[in-house]
């Protein structure tokens, strides 16, 4: 009945379009917590936030879909691990027939400071093979948005694998907290002012945020 409703409300024509949110990561407890997985603990942080349950199952994903004012939203978590992440992200857009222009991945990035946020409307994938899957699925377009999590850069001659599966210290875990607040507020400005206001709007705070913490130790 629930799925009715939905579907009634985001498919009629005075319906706003709908938003597919995607994070990025690996699953299993095995990766919980790990820098890489931060696009995962974003879409529940969101969905929590917006009493949306992500208890289903579809296109190797889990699910959940609900409504933030009258903007439909579908939240997804790969679970195909990381590397193949667009075998999943690919099927959903194409089934809900979304332009990729709705489509917002959340992942981690090594090129920002750790808990720094960055809302781009597009963008290449930075080595980043979650992100390469994706555009691989997209028949090499890049033209989708995407939240960027920053987690800092592996120290001295650490390999950038082994920091991406490492867990954060207290104190880089504290930022990150602080991140997936942020990180909800800015998807509820994205909804109720669209891409390219919020974006500005909020890539502003987060540049100030920058400058503070890219000199300070994690």
């Amino acid at each position: 009945m629930m799925l009715n409703r939905l579907s009634r409300r985001c498919f009629s024509t005075a319906a706003p379009q709908p938003w597919l949110f995607v994070g990025l990561g690996n699953p299993g407890d095995k990766y919980r917590g790990t820098r890489h997985n931060v696009g995962f603990e974003l879409i529940d942080a969101f969905a929590e936030s917006q009493g949306i349950s992500m208890n289903k199952v579809h296109c190797k994903a889990i699910f959940g879909q609900g409504f933030v004012g009258e903007v439909p939203v579908f939240l997804a978590k790969p679970q195909t691990y990381m590397n193949l992440s667009g075998e999943s992200t690919g099927p959903l857009a194409a089934y809900y027939k979304l332009p990729l222009n709705r489509v917002l991945v959340l992942h981690d990035d090594m090129g920002l400071p750790c808990g720094v946020l960055r809302l781009n409307d597009k963008g290449g994938h930075g080595s980043h093979n979650g992100l390469k899957s994706v555009i691989d699925q997209f028949r090499r377009n890049r033209e989708f948005p995407r939240l960027r999590i920053g987690i800092g850069r592996p120290p001295g001659q650490m390999d950038p694998k082994a920091f991406l599966l490492q867990k954060f210290n207290a104190r880089a875990q504290e930022r990150i907290d602080t991140a997936m607040q942020e990180g909800v507020s800015g998807l509820k400005l994205l909804l109720s002012r669209g891409l390219t206001e919020s974006a500005r709007s909020f890539n502003r705070e987060q540049k100030y945020k920058h400058i503070r913490l890219q000199t300070m130790p994690t």
